[in-house]
């Protein structure tokens, strides 16, 4: 997730930029063993799981209570998105 990318000038940004992008691999690989276990991508990679599940094209609305995404009703990982939000939805 970008940790080999330190192109800013200063030490304390890119030392932050590798704290972040170690935040956001370890958050990934929990996600995928807790709330991706007996899916498709319960054996895929950080790079794969960003691409699939991130990586789409939905509209977002804020409002003052919540943030929603609408999704295209064709959307191939529709099932998976459901899965994941009803496995978060707890927590």
């Amino acid at each position: 997730l970008f940790a080999d990318r330190t192109s800013c000038r200063t030490l304390l940004s890119n030392q932050l930029r590798l704290l972040l992008s170690s935040f956001a691999y370890v958050f990934f690989e929990h996600l995928r063993r807790t709330v991706l276990a007996g899916t498709t991508l319960a054996k895929a990679q950080v790079s794969t799981i960003r691409l699939r599940l991130l990586k789409l094209a939905a509209r977002v609305v804020v409002s003052a209570r919540r943030v929603m995404f609408h999704l295209s009703t064709t959307h191939p990982e529709q099932a998976l998105w459901r899965r994941l939000i009803s496995r978060l939805t707890p927590l």
